[in-house]
């Protein structure tokens, strides 16, 4: 019963924030979504299709079932999983993405939490795991891309949020003050911190 719970809320989560990720690209123009927005080339195209070969990799040979997408041999991994070419559209990525999903579903929906399964990137004594531990390793790493996607598009045009029915309409002045109340918070701790510390003559 406990693992059937277990599951049943990791797969729930995963389906969220996948949704939620996918989401992130919504309205943008192709600039926008493929163009580097970090000093390190973070993009929100990028973080898709990484994101999906992760899950295809995870949820694929790591137990034996291969994905029906083409991957590249993980001793061959050389960054390009992070960013879109200009021969790769928006709607390849996606659906690659959606099918990966399907795939993945079906590893989960098939095989139990304790399913063996061998990870030959993980270091020792690690390799050999099973589906709860891929489960919440994946649900982290798209937790944590979903996050990056989100401040990310928040940069690009102030649009935050999980779902587009949760979305609230952007108010700029509330946002202003806002930052405003913070940015004088700091500058005061930074203050009192500064007359706090022992002057050296």
């Amino acid at each position: 019963m406990i693992d059937e719970f277990a599951k049943d809320n990791l797969h729930r989560r995963l389906r969220r924030d996948r949704e939620a990720l996918l989401w992130k690209l919504d309205g943008l123009s192709e600039y926008d979504a493929r163009r580097p927005l970090t000093a390190t080339g973070t993009n929100l195209l990028g973080l898709v299709k990484h994101v999906a070969g992760v899950e295809a990799r995870y949820f694929g040979e790591v137990f034996d079932r291969p994905s029906p997408e083409p991957l590249p041999r993980w001793q061959d991994h050389d960054g390009s999983d992070l960013w879109a070419t200009e021969d790769e559209t928006r709607d390849q990525i996606i659906e690659s993405y959606r099918c990966t999903w399907e795939h993945s579903d079906a590893t989960i929906n098939e095989l139990p939490l304790d399913a063996p399964g061998h990870v030959p990137w993980w270091s020792e004594p690690c390799p050999n795991t099973n589906l709860f531990a891929v489960m919440v390793h994946v649900l982290s790493e798209t937790i944590r891309h979903t996050g990056h996607a989100d401040i990310l598009r928040e940069g690009l045009d102030g649009r935050t949020g999980l779902r587009a029915e949760h979305e609230q309409r952007i108010d700029e002045e509330a946002r202003a003050a806002y930052c405003t109340k913070i940015e004088q918070a700091a500058g005061s701790a930074a203050s009192v911190k500064a007359l706090k510390l022992p002057h050296v003559t």
